[in-house]
């Protein structure tokens, strides 16, 4: 298990370029290692002696040229020093113009100076390792490069604060605690001391499950925030899949014209729903069997295609964590919309009467088979935020956002086993087994809860984790 107390950060010095590539108004070059100092000097030249903290106008020169004629572009040169850095290593970042020749040409002269490339995350591994940041912020920070919506930067910001690292410090707190309490139980036995009885730990191990099991409960949202959903849009032609499509895009993603049939294929679009990143998917519609009957006239690659665009509705049904069937509200259920809404009785799905609007007010509803049902018109907008609402309320289970949510899996598995190595502990305990017996699953527990922030990882686990990054972060 990876102690990192116990370990010493590499004293190499390593360099990237930490701006994505290709053009752009400004790129950096990140240097860090007890080396940054003294080789990033010598890729420019300074207009004042360097000074941690502050940021330094620098030249970029041409190779190993001194002259200002030979410069080849400016820079901000900012240097910290160790141990008050991102990575606790001294670290220098030069800020120049986005130019991939200028960018490329600082690093392979940094390389040449002795430094090496850095690997995916490293940097951020040495801020990891060196103490800067938990387990569970150093994740932050990726999730944060990667936040596609508002909702998710904000999560990885708070998680990069220690939001879910302070829910869980208490817990392991009153664990220790109990730890200590039996461990000193054990060593005063032979003095027929009792320092704690059954009833008492029992207690003890019931204060620790709520606020774990509030935790726990968490990752329902979180994972949805994190990873997002899909929804898959279907219904029989022309009942107004489409149109309901760009409603929830706002925007003329799909075509919509009044024949049917204008979708032949899946056409998908990514909206952010209240922060949950959905992709919605528009599929071709789904013909009955006498409405296939009903193509004979035309060619066999138009029905071929048709028949194609049908299986792949099927299938991105088949796919999506949500399903949405949008019903044409003038005109009666058929046999495929039948067969449909039963097909999704046990799935998270929702139902659009479209064309409210083109109806009575007092006609009721279809009977949707249980499948929740929002009355819509995509042409005036009628019972389009409802159906939003509707959908937010699907995807996320009506679950809470709330600080410090489990976004990962692994940060739910660490949890899980926590919980379960303490309903161990409890069904011991009730058993009259003996304290070093029930030790071992608090233990346990604690050890699962280590590996939430990293105390206790192993090594495999920590390159898989940083692999994930970017070079230059």
């Amino acid at each position: 298990m990876t102690d990192r107390a116990s370990i010493s950060i590499l004293s190499d010095t390593i360099a990237a370029v930490s701006t994505p590539p290709g053009r752009g108004g400004i790129g950096i070059v990140r240097l860090s290692g007890s080396l940054a100092p003294s080789i990033a000097t010598q890729l420019v030249r300074l207009s004042q002696p360097l000074e941690h903290g502050r940021v330094r106008l620098a030249d970029v020169l041409d190779e190993d040229s001194t002259s200002a004629s030979e410069r080849i572009d400016e820079a901000l040169f900012t240097y910290f020093a160790a141990p008050h850095s991102y990575t606790g290593d001294d670290l220098v970042e030069i800020a120049a113009h986005g130019s991939p020749v200028v960018l490329e040409l600082l690093l392979t002269r940094a390389l040449a100076q002795g430094a090496r490339l850095a690997e995916p995350g490293e940097f951020t591994q040495r801020a990891f390792l060196s103490g800067r940041l938990d387990l569970t912020q150093a994740e932050a920070v990726r999730d944060l490069i990667e936040a596609q919506t508002l909702t998710q930067a904000r999560l990885a910001a708070s998680q990069m604060g220690g939001a879910l690292s302070r829910r869980v410090a208490p817990v392991k707190e009153a664990l220790v605690e109990l730890i200590a309490l039996l461990e000193a139980g054990i060593d005063f036995a032979e003095d027929d001391l009792e320092v704690t009885s059954k009833d008492e730990i029992a207690r003890s191990m019931e204060l620790l499950l709520p606020p774990l099991q509030q935790l726990e409960a968490s990752f329902a949202r979180g994972r949805i925030v994190h990873d997002g959903l899909t929804l898959a849009i279907v219904g029989r032609p022309n009942a107004g899949k489409s149109s309901i499509f760009n409603c929830l895009v706002q925007c003329d993603r799909a075509i919509v014209t009044a024949t049917p049939g204008t979708t032949r294929d899946t056409v998908s679009e990514r909206i952010s729903l209240d922060g949950i990143p959905l992709e919605l998917v528009d599929t071709a519609g789904l013909r009955s069997g006498s409405d296939e009957g009903a193509n004979e006239n035309q060619t066999n690659t138009l029905d071929e295609a048709e028949q194609l665009g049908i299986a792949r509705s099927r299938t991105a049904m088949a796919d999506a964590a949500l399903v949405l069937i949008v019903l044409d509200a003038t005109e009666p259920l058929n046999e495929e919309e039948r067969r449909l809404l039963s097909s999704v009785a046990a799935r998270p799905a929702l139902v659009a009467v479209n064309k409210c609007d083109l109806i009575k007010a007092d006609r009721p509803m279809p009977d949707c088979a249980g499948v929740p049902a929002v009355s819509t018109s995509a042409l005036s907008g009628e019972g389009i935020p409802a159906l939003r609402e509707r959908i937010l309320a699907l995807a996320t289970g009506g679950a809470a956002a709330e600080p410090g949510m489990l976004t990962s899996l692994r940060h739910h598995q660490a949890v899980f086993a926590s919980l379960a190595a303490l309903a161990d502990a409890a069904e011991a305990n009730s058993a009259g087994i003996p304290h070093e017996m029930i030790l071992l699953d608090l233990y346990r527990a604690l050890r699962a809860l280590d590996s939430l922030t990293g105390a206790t990882t192993s090594d495999d686990i920590l390159n898989l984790i940083f692999s994930t990054f970017c070079i230059g972060k």
